[in-house]
């Protein structure tokens, strides 16, 4: 009787789970919406070069644009 009970709980779980899950494609008139500047990975890669290279001038190394502190050491 338990095990009957765990296994209908855990088909339910597994059903809500699932309906609570929906694919909708984007359609053809939201697709504005996405592909606006804004909602790009780097909205603005000039921006994104010259800090880069600014980065690269100050630091005299290359990558870890995301990491802050300074080239002193401190954080």
């Amino acid at each position: 009787m338990l095990l009957r009970s765990i296994y209908k709980t855990s088909v339910l779980l597994a059903l809500l789970a699932l309906s609570a899950c929906s694919f909708q494609p984007v359609q053809p008139w939201e697709r504005d919406i996405l592909a606006q500047k804004k909602m790009q990975l780097e909205p603005y890669p000039l921006d994104a070069a010259l800090d880069e290279h600014t980065y690269f001038s100050k630091e005299a190394s290359r990558g870890g644009a995301g990491v802050g502190g300074g080239g002193c050491g401190c954080n």
